[in-house]
């Protein structure tokens, strides 16, 4: 099988001393690209520099709901700078986070940041990568609001019900599936995958992060997404094969084909 994992943070420090290993591991494995996820300034930077250094790597660049922040006007030229990169194919991840976040300033803060960085993808052209915890409602929002109606829509570890499953799919919006898929009591996410049309799901490890089963509590890399490939494979009733090739097909309507 030949699959993209579409979310992961490789520039992280538990990558330090392996890195080169984990990429060759997962192109053994069937993972061909990954997309490496900035989440602030100095992370979207290291993506750059890691994607430019690595073949297999790609980047996307943006600021995190957790380091919310203004966003200045030096910012914002630096993530349309690298947007023009031709390895940076989106930008996040972005949006919100109501599960770490209460303080009511904060998450106005998180909201403008999240506006704010969804009319800069718009004007650069790029997709979009979102993080959405706890926030459905206002995350909607906000996206009916600032999205145009072509934009390309990721919501990156979907953690919503099946009715707002169906909500994504009535706006063309794609739904990225990690570990958290395969766990026995994550009955919600399997339901989620139920409504949405095959055409609008994707696949991700969020790296090193939501190791899915039999590895979780080990850290997660791209080289283990095949045991979360072979769980949608069978939730769908297909082979592994026709999953990788609709999944395959899915990431590149969103990002683009590099091969």
């Amino acid at each position: 099988m030949t699959l993209i994992d579409t979310h992961a943070h490789l520039y992280d420090e538990k990558f330090d001393d392996d890195r080169i290993d984990v990429i060759a591991r997962a192109r053994e494995a069937g993972v061909a690209k990954i997309i490496s996820m900035g989440d602030t300034m100095a992370a979207s930077a290291q993506a750059v520099q890691d994607a430019e250094e690595y073949p297999a790597l790609y980047a996307a660049v943006g600021i995190h709901p957790e380091s919310a922040c203004v966003l200045t006007d030096e910012m914002r030229r630096q993530l349309l700078t690298w947007a023009q990169h031709p390895k940076v194919v989106a930008i996040g991840e972005i949006g919100l986070d109501y599960y770490w976040e209460k303080d009511a300033s904060r998450r106005a803060l998180q909201r403008d940041l999240f506006a704010a960085q969804l009319n800069l993808a718009r004007e650069a052209g790029l997709p979009v990568c979102i993080h959405d915890r706890e926030a459905h409602e206002d995350t909607l929002a906000i996206l009916d609001e600032c999205a145009t109606p072509d934009q390309r829509i990721v919501f990156h570890c979907y953690s919503g019900d099946a009715a707002m499953a169906q909500r994504l799919a009535e706006r063309g919006w794609y739904a990225s599936f990690a570990g958290p898929i395969t766990y026995p009591a994550n009955s919600d996410l399997r339901d989620a995958l139920a409504a949405l049309p095959r055409e609008l799901v994707l696949v991700e490890t969020d790296a090193p992060y939501l190791t899915p089963i039999p590895w979780r509590g080990c850290p997660n890399a791209s080289y283990v997404m095949a045991h979360t490939v072979r769980f949608i494979a069978q939730l769908w009733d297909v082979t592994e094969e026709t999953a990788c090739d609709q999944l395959r097909a899915n990431t590149e309507a969103v990002y683009g084909s590099w091969w």
